[in-house]
């Protein structure tokens, strides 16, 4: 049967109208990490594959690499590594019922964003 009432109920916040919040946007960035993680992985067998094809074939992906972009990328990547680690760290926290108050979760989640900058730029500069 039709719902007649359905003009009078309230709709579901859309994103016009909806504020972000720091938790819900670091889940949506743990998704989006994930799967970049996926794609750059897939750029280090490319990388593996055309070593053990040739010469010249390992020569030219390794110039794509170790480019600029691919320098920027790979960053990129090892900062979504870091992320997606320390996210993954915070969620086993989470599992165990702790941190869930409104306080700790948004000191949780700038510990997440902070620690994965920080363990970035230690990374690039012990490697």
């Amino acid at each position: 049967m039709a719902d007649v009432n359905r003009g009078n109920r309230p709709l579901s916040p859309h994103l016009t109208i909806y504020r972000p919040q720091l938790t819900s946007m670091t889940s949506i960035l743990t998704r989006i990490t994930g799967n970049a993680l996926l794609i750059s992985s897939l750029l280090v067998v490319w990388w593996f594959l055309a070593a053990a094809t040739s010469a010249e074939y390992f020569a030219y992906a390794d110039a794509v690499l170790t480019s600029w972009f691919g320098d920027l990328v790979m960053t990129l990547s090892l900062w979504g590594l870091w992320y997606h680690t320390l996210a993954g760290l915070r969620h086993l926290v989470w599992d165990q019922g702790i941190g869930l108050d409104l306080e700790t979760a948004y000191k949780l989640g700038y510990a997440v964003i902070g620690g994965s900058v920080v363990l970035t730029l230690l990374t690039i500069v012990v490697i």
